[in-house]
Order: structure tokens, then sequence, then C-alpha cells
């Protein structure tokens, strides 16, 4: 569930207030679904297991409710998780004007949902940072859990929709392998990435996702796409000029001209990532950004209880 509308999506002011939205309308939907069983321990507490100290039970809460449970602290950290967000030209596909009939792109998108996620992690007291890549690796925050660390993550993430950028290229391949390098432990990888990068550099690229997993990371990748127009190609046909965000390079052309290739092309494309993701035991997702985050939000929560 998705308790915002496009012109909060649009404009963004405060990532804090509409992260927060995202997950308590993703909470109530739980409830409402078939994962309405899952334990999500959104409070201070968790529940006291027989043998444990006794110091850090809850003896108020239990007067009132007649259960055991013991106080969290802020170092109680279950998770280490780092989320990982492509940050090259591409990922601001669909341009977003204040004129343009867009509300949301790859990365508002993928910026929003890492920001819902953190809210998400640090309601279970769970160490998250963030890193950021294109050509090479821009951000990288080590995991924390806490308030301060999570406000400071939010400006950067802010930063990023409001500096959008042109002519910037992906060199997704060595950035992976330098993010791989810089997990010192094991924790959750959350990536999301169109996965748009040098066709001849597949290989790169597909070895990068299996260095995360040989260094014992949990990985979900989400497949960020526009999928009615990057996918499926869903353009009325009609003249257009298509620009390369990255590379710059023009061509125009009416879609009907190269839709059967281009599709046939891409779909193929994404069942060799898909079949690669299966083979190294990588979550593949695709995140249609037109869908809203309970995808992405639900797709974490069965990851989180799959690890325990």
């Amino acid at each position: 569930m998705q308790l915002i509308d496009n012109e909060q999506v649009r404009n963004l002011g405060n990532f804090e207030l509409l992260a927060r939205q995202v997950v308590e309308g993703f909470i109530i939907g739980l409830h409402k679904s078939p994962f309405h069983g899952f334990s999500v321990e959104f409070a201070e507490h968790r529940i006291y297991n027989q043998g444990e100290p006794t110091r850090n039970i809850d003896w108020k809460v239990f007067a009132r409710t007649d259960k055991m449970y013991t106080k969290r602290y802020e170092e109680e950290t279950n998770l280490r998780c780092q989320i990982v967000i492509d940050t090259s030209s591409s990922m601001y596909f669909p341009e977003v004007t204040k004129t343009s009939e867009e509300h949301v792109n790859k990365i508002r998108f993928s910026a929003l949902a890492a920001a819902s996620l953190m809210n998400l992690l640090m309601r279970q007291r769970d160490a998250f940072g963030l890193s950021f890549f294109d050509e090479s690796v821009g951000l990288h925050t080590r995991p924390k859990s806490s308030t301060t660390h999570y406000r400071l993550l939010l400006t950067y993430l802010q930063n990023l929709i409001e500096n959008p950028t042109r002519d910037r290229k992906t060199s997704a391949a060595a950035s992976l392998h330098q993010i791989a390098d810089s997990i010192h432990r094991r924790s959750l990888v959350m990536l999301f990435s169109d996965m748009f990068d040098d066709t001849e550099r597949e290989d790169d690229l597909f070895a990068a996702l299996q260095h995360l997993r040989h260094a014992k990371h949990e990985v979900i990748l989400f497949h960020t796409v526009d999928k009615a127009k990057e996918i499926d190609f869903a353009f009325d046909n009609r003249p257009y000029e298509f620009i390369d965000m990255e590379s710059g390079e023009r061509v125009k052309l009416q879609p009907n001209q190269v839709k059967q290739y281009y599709v046939e092309q891409v779909r193929a494309y994404k069942e060799r990532l898909r079949l690669k993701c299966l083979q190294y035991k990588i979550d593949y997702v695709e995140a249609d950004i037109n869908d809203g985050f309970r995808t992405v939000l639900q797709n974490y929560l069965v990851k989180r209880n799959r690890m325990g």
C-alpha cells in the first residue's frame, strides 16, 4: 500500500515524512495480506526468551499484557544492510521537470524506496549504510542504526534527486567490485539499478554480482525500470527524437520501426540477468517505478524473515 500521491512524489519536499508515510501504509497493508503472519518487530521491545538475563525485562509491559518483553537498545542490531544506488544519468529517466507530466523517474523511485527501507530498518533496530555509484563509487557509508545517521543519509538522498546530471556514464562492474570489497562483515546488500551498462561488458557485470555473493553477502537486485517505456517500448507511433542520457547520442525514428527488435533484445537481456541471479542465489526483483513501493518493502521483508 502507498499513502502518497503523485504530486508529493513530484515535490519530494520532506523526505522523512514521505518515507514514514510509505512504511506506515505498507504496515497497514500487511495486516490485510497473506504476509500478515510475518514477524515484524517494530516496537522498542522483543519477546523474552527463556534463559536470558531478566534485568532487561520491561515489567510495566508485563503488568499490562501478561507477556514478558525485554527492552532493546541502540547498539542491538540484528542485521547489517547496505543500500546501493546506481546514480548514472540513465537513472534520471524519464526526465522530471516543473512542466513535465512525469512525477517519478528511476532515481526518485530508488531514493524514496531507499528512504523507506531505512525507516523500516531503523524501526527494527538494524544497521544500514548507503552507497552511490556511476563511473566510480561516489558515496559509501558504513552501517549504523542511529536516528542521526538516518537523517544524514536522507540528506544525501535529497541531494541526489535535486541535482540531476547528464552525460554521467555507468561502470557498474568496477563499482560493485569496489563495494563488495568495502563491506567487511556479512550484510544484506540491496541494489537499485536499471543495469544498463555497455553490452560488451555484460560478463564483467555478472562477475561483479557474483563477487557480492562470494563475499558471503545476501543480495537483492531491484531491477529499476520504467516498464512501459523501457521494457515494452509503449510509445505512440509518431516521430520521436530519442536521446541517450549517458552519451548524449540522438536518434530520430518512429517507434514501430524498431519496436519488435528492441523488445526482443531487452527481454532477452533481462532473462539473462534473471538467470544469472538465480545461478548466484541473488534475489532478482523487477521494480517498476509506476507500481509503488510495496514490491520493494515486501521483498525486503521476505528476505529479512528468511535470514532470521
